[in-house]
């Protein structure tokens, strides 16, 4: 009767409702973050006595390595291919001289040779840090993501630090290669599909990167400025499931935007002697042309506009890509400070480069919703919104 449909249709609807608790979506969150660096440093005064060295760089092509240096943005960087202290007597780089048979320096084995001696110590620094800050103990971790583009060697980092840190020996590991400046936030895409699909889930990410190693040798103007540019370090960051406090940095939300006919503004290939990275001046104008349409799309789908932002942490692939994203988005010049300044004091260190940034707008308490965003080869638009 009645009443048998009464209670039927109650059911359906406890039953829809329990449905739909069970439905909602655990967002990843930032518990815990940490950072490393090489141990000795390189200011753009040293830099530029290596380069003219390296370059075999007289007279105007000196004037043009000093021009071009300045406008890089960079004053110092932290480096694995120094031996010691500046100033110390015994500082000897990696990279020798030109001349003879080392014309175009040390060759690819030898440069990966050196990232597996000293990429492990740096990612198990920046995740035990991220650890510790997290109060999650490693026994605890379920997963490991791994970001790495300036290197190769299995068994690598993932396995090290496995074994470095105390993980389980279960601890499921994904590695995101070769994706470059970005590749920190599809890591965390990784990391939040984990979270998503089992908010039981812990996962330690760790970017390293060894971008130095590639320096590179004789007169190109595109290797020159990577030489001014890159640098390395390593970043961690430890997350698990949201707990709803709002205290927390979680991902509400990821985007992807394939620039059209840009597959030649930005590559990255291995050569003989070291990786070979190429930035066309094409880079500031396809961001100026394609930026804008794509990012106010993606943040519509997150019922969201550009004036919603609060705080920007974008990649510094450069000065230039700085200003062409500040312009491109009609953002407040100060909007990319803090990317500015990690330029400034670190250089571009590739994939931890972006953790860096989100680090400092972290422990800084910066306004949310924040968008990290980041170019790579492709060219390749990434972005995450914390919220």
């Amino acid at each position: 009767g009645a009443h048998g449909r009464r209670a039927v249709r109650a059911q359906s609807q406890r039953a829809a409702a329990g449905a739909e608790r069970s439905c909602v979506v655990k967002h990843l969150a930032i518990a815990g973050m940490g950072t490393a660096l090489p141990a000795h440093s390189i200011g753009i005064d040293e830099s530029l006595v290596y380069a003219a060295k390296a370059f075999e760089a007289k007279g105007e092509q000196e004037r043009q390595l000093r021009l071009l240096y300045k406008m890089t943005g960079v004053q110092r960087r932290h480096t694995c291919v120094l031996n010691a202290p500046e100033g110390q007597p015994d500082r000897q780089p990696f990279f020798p001289e030109p001349n003879g048979a080392m014309r175009q320096g040390p060759s690819i084995r030898a440069r990966m040779e050196k990232y597996e001696n000293d990429s492990l110590p740096l990612a198990l620094e920046a995740s035990r840090k991220a650890l510790d800050q997290s109060g999650i103990g490693p026994l605890s971790i379920t997963h490991l993501v791994t970001v790495s583009c300036s290197g190769f060697a299995a068994p690598g980092v993932d396995i090290g630090l496995i074994k470095g840190l105390g993980l389980p020996f279960t601890c499921q590991r994904t590695h995101v290669g070769f994706m470059g400046c970005h590749g920190a936030l599809n890591g965390l895409r990784v990391a939040r599909g984990f979270i998503e699909s089992d908010p039981n889930a812990r996962v330690l990410l760790c970017a390293v990167e060894l971008c130095s190693l590639h320096y590179h040798y004789g007169w190109n103007p595109e290797q020159i400025v990577a030489n001014a540019l890159f640098a390395d370090g390593s970043a961690a960051i430890v997350a698990c499931a949201a707990n709803g406090s709002g205290d927390e940095w979680a991902i509400r939300g990821t985007g992807s935007c394939l620039v059209p006919e840009s597959e030649d503004a930005m590559t990255w290939r291995i050569g003989n002697n070291g990786f070979i990275m190429s930035l066309s001046s094409r880079v500031p104008e396809l961001i100026g042309s394609h930026l804008r349409p794509w990012m106010e799309g993606w943040l519509q789908q997150n019922k969201l506009t550009l004036g919603d932002i609060k705080s920007w942490a974008v990649h510094p692939g450069g000065p230039r890509i700085l200003g062409s994203v500040v312009k491109a988005l009609d953002l407040a010049k100060d909007a990319v400070d803090v990317s500015r300044e990690v330029l400034r004091d670190h250089g571009n260190m590739s994939s931890p480069t972006i953790l860096f940034i989100l680090n400092r707008l972290r422990e800084s308490s910066a306004p949310r919703p924040c968008v990290a965003l980041g170019f790579g080869p492709g060219l390749m638009a990434e972005a995450t919104l914390f919220v």
